[in-house]
């Protein structure tokens, strides 16, 4: 376990670890553990990183004790079969039959999506790389309620760094969009107010996004012409609007401004945006994951989420 963030008061959140550190990381910020702590943590907060990425997580008895939960990025497919996927699923329905509140980026929200019955797969538009314009459902509570106050949802779009070739394809039943691109067309979802999911980065800075492409073109992932137009991109939007997604995710993980219990359901958008892709909600078909197909504290998670009627992974 990461060394958790000094603290002797305030909130205690785990950050789950689905990637390595890049050479880049360790050397401009020591490791992506800071990186997240940094954009989402406040001073008198306590975190825990565990390295799932290895088949490092949290005790079963131990979830009741943590406010929150982030789930990272990866390199990795959500939709994959690797045991330590398979066992991040079990957890994210185990925190979701006690409505811990999760947050998912990027790779994390796809295996939020996937874990709660939703589908993912390869992006009907190839990769997205770089600084993408996101449009706002802003009529969603959340979207109101768990913003700070000195930060404005309107107007109803804002710029947010994109590093990804999976998407999500269908919500989980129950859930709802909070956003969508012309690229991707679930860039945030929502199950109540316990789960959210982000497709960007809310974290990433412009110097990690362009050792990214650097990375991505080098090893031939994508095409030297599709991290060039994603540098021109990145420069003509002026960047990321970092300030306002990390307050998001901040407002999001400490239950917002002025909101009560975190089982309280959010309200659902109820408006409709001109231009807002169609999204088909999960019919909630799932294949039956066996216990003993997972080690550790697994099957422990697995009647944990069996409680809560979601005892199947897709």
């Amino acid at each position: 376990m990461t060394a958790a963030a000094t603290a002797t008061t305030g909130r205690r959140f785990a950050l789950l670890l689905a990637l390595h550190d890049s050479e880049y990381a360790k050397k401009a910020y020591g490791g992506y553990y800071n990186v997240f702590v940094s954009a989402f943590g406040i001073p008198s907060d306590r975190w825990d990183g565990f390295h799932v990425v290895d088949g490092e997580f949290p005790a079963a008895e131990d979830l009741a004790r943590y406010d929150g939960f982030v789930i990272t990025g990866s390199p990795f497919d959500a939709y994959g079969d690797a045991p330590w996927i398979r066992r991040l699923c079990l957890l994210v329905q185990a925190l979701h039959a006690m409505r811990k509140r999760v947050l998912g980026v990027c790779f994390g929200h796809q295996l939020l999506c996937r874990a709660l019955g939703g589908r993912v797969a390869k992006s009907r538009t190839g990769w997205d790389v770089g600084v993408r314009k996101v449009t706002l459902l802003a009529q969603d509570a959340l979207l109101h309620g768990f913003l700070e106050e000195d930060v404005c949802v309107a107007p109803h779009h804002r710029y947010l760094i994109e590093v990804h070739q999976d998407e999500v394809w269908e919500i989980p039943r129950g859930a709802r969009v909070l956003a969508y691109s012309e690229k991707t067309r679930v860039e945030a979802f929502a199950v109540g107010e316990h789960a959210m999911g982000v497709q960007g980065h809310p974290e990433y800075t412009l110097d990690i996004l362009n050792n990214l492409i650097d990375r991505l073109t080098n090893d031939g992932s994508i095409s030297r012409s599709l991290g060039e137009g994603a540098r021109r991109a990145a420069a003509e939007t002026g960047g990321p609007d970092r300030a306002f997604w990390t307050a998001l995710c901040k407002g999001f993980l400490r239950g917002g401004p002025g909101t009560g219990s975190s089982s309280r359901p959010a309200a659902a958008a109820t408006a409709t945006v001109a231009g807002a892709p169609e999204i088909i909600s999960s019919n909630g078909s799932r294949a039956t994951v066996a216990a003993g197909c997972f080690v550790g504290e697994a099957p422990v998670l697995h009647q944990m989420a069996c409680s809560a009627g979601a005892a199947g992974i897709n």
